[in-house]
């Protein structure tokens, strides 16, 4: 067999990767967010019942009283759920503190954080490798004690395996050879403390430790600073990370840490990795975390982000009807959300079809036009158009076309100025014969009316329809903040003219209400 086709029927077993949630832990450290104690419950049912996280880091031991009522529901919580061992706090080598701490709160779990570098041991600690090493088998011999489970952070790492390999090596050896300790660390958890990994690193340096310790379980830690942590997560794991710290989108300390969505992605469909996670819900999970954190996603954020499913060029629709061809693996069904179709002056006739459809709205080719020449036109205004609108515009738009109006608008000026009234300049066109007057009034409107009002009377000595009621309001549904809809009423004959208007201002969707009545009335009379 041939070197080519060695490489091609070669297969890797899909590695299976332990996903732990730091986002009730690493995630409050966003500058800005602290969690109620009843909001981490909530999310930690929610990371562990629906998304199936397989393990959540909750608090830091001894921060507050507020972090032990946290930590204390959470644990009844796991233990009488049979989820006790999947819960995780945060400990400090200080004489066992931590450690009774997490015991009296309900955890069986310490996530103990030691040193991973020779400066922060020498120059945070002013102590000696031998001297740190024993403070952590003392600790480790008091968790034994105590009936409490060991993971052991390697607190900076990656500066460690940079300036440092052989402290990182000689705290290893200690720690995993010696068998005098009194109690096994299940897991080595090697964080990127400041965030200044690349990828090529991150191999270089987790490829060293597998084979220095290859029967240790590896957990990597990501941050975000250089906008890598993604990335370094994936390397993490082509390397032979067996775990990976992520949060909901992607808080933590400065940058963030890796995002639990994106990291799911890109395991799955770039490495064919597999874990635990329930993909359909994580959009939800976003929701809550960003409810309860107060910090927005970004619109464009991966996966969870508003913007990230909707196709905004109309030719990506028109691909995506004759045969899916602006689609890719990361399918929005997969993550609880749907496709969608962006309204605006870039949509085109395919956008306004795949929406119509999802409205059930059937439009001929010429009617479908229409609707696309207004949408252009609000999406011209820099105008958000949402599929909430469409309705409207489309009721808007088929009830008049203004293709045969004898009273048509040619221009106008409406002002204001603190101190001065409202006025404007009008000039229309009525059979014909173009008209034009300046007014004064109480708002933009009322002057406008009123110069409309002189035209009528001084040109064409004709009776004004008067006002009668006046309405604005915004179609219901979810962003539509594009159009504002104002439904007037007037006194006409022996009863009740009533014209709707439709735009992104407010004033020029009264005024397009009033040009409606204008042309019912002038029909009317020129019969």
């Amino acid at each position: 067999m041939g070197t080519a086709q060695q490489v091609n029927s070669y297969k890797r077993i899909a590695p299976f990767i332990e996903i732990m949630d730091s986002t009730l832990r690493d995630g409050e450290q966003t500058n800005g967010v602290s969690f109620l104690p009843h909001e981490k419950l909530v999310m930690a049912r929610k990371l562990l019942y629906d998304v199936n996280v397989d393990r959540i880091e909750v608090a830091s031991a001894r921060v507050s009283e507020g972090e032990r009522e946290a930590v204390t529901k959470i644990c009844t919580f796991a233990e009488k759920t049979g989820l006790l061992e999947r819960v995780e706090v945060l400990g400090f080598i200080d004489g066992g503190k931590s450690i009774d701490w997490i015991a009296e709160c309900g955890g069986r779990v310490i996530n103990l954080l030691a040193k991973g570098s020779l400066k922060h041991c020498t120059h945070q600690l002013h102590k000696t490798p031998k001297e740190h090493i024993a403070d952590i088998k003392r600790e480790l011999e008091y968790a034994a004690k105590r009936g409490i489970s060991v993971n052991l952070y390697l607190e900076d790492w990656s500066n460690g395996m940079k300036d440092s390999p052989e402290y990182v090596y000689q705290l290893m050896d200690m720690l995993t050879v010696d068998s005098q300790l009194p109690t096994t660390i299940k897991r080595f958890m090697l964080p990127d403390t400041l965030g200044v990994m690349n990828p090529l690193q991150v191999v270089e340096y987790f490829r060293k430790m597998e084979k220095r310790y290859p029967q240790v379980h590896f957990d990597f830690h990501a941050h975000n600073d250089y906008d890598l942590a993604v990335s370094n997560s994936l390397a993490a794991v082509l390397s032979g990370a067996k775990g990976l710290h992520v949060t909901v989108n992607g808080l933590g300390e400065r940058c963030g840490n890796a995002p639990m969505a994106s990291v799911q992605a890109i395991l799955k469909d770039q490495f064919h990795a597999k874990t635990n996670l329930v993909e359909s819900q994580l959009n939800d999970l976003s929701r809550m975390v960003e409810s309860f954190s107060g910090i927005n996603v970004a619109p464009n954020q991966p996966i969870v982000g508003e913007n990230v499913f909707t196709q905004v060029a109309g030719v990506h629709a028109d691909g995506d009807t004759k045969d899916q061809l602006y689609y890719n693996e990361l399918m929005p069904e997969r993550f609880g959300r749907k496709r969608e179709y962006a309204l605006g002056k870039q949509s085109g006739r395919a956008n306004i079809a795949k929406n119509l459809e999802e409205l059930g709205l059937e439009l001929t080719p010429e009617q479908t036009r229409r609707v696309t020449e207004r949408i252009t036109e609000l999406g011209d205004k820099k105008e958000i158009v949402t599929q909430d609108d469409l309705p409207y515009i489309v009721s808007d738009v088929l009830k008049h076309d203004g293709s045969e109006d004898k009273v048509k608008l040619i221009s106008y000026v409406v002002s204001t100025a603190y101190g001065l009234k409202p006025g404007a300049n009008v000039r229309v066109e009525i059979n014909g014969q173009q008209y034009e007057a300046g007014a004064t009034g109480d708002g933009q409107y009322d002057a406008f009316v009123k110069a409309l009002r002189f035209i009528y009377k001084k040109y064409l000595d004709r009776t004004f329809p008067i006002l009668a009621n006046y309405q604005v309001s915004i179609p219901p549904g979810g962003r539509t903040d594009a159009l504002v809809q104002a439904v007037i009423s007037w006194h006409y004959k022996d009863g009740l003219l009533r014209t709707r208007g439709l735009d992104a201002d407010q004033t020029d969707a009264a005024i397009k209400a009033t040009f409606k009545m204008l042309n019912i009335v002038e029909n009317e009379t020129t019969k």
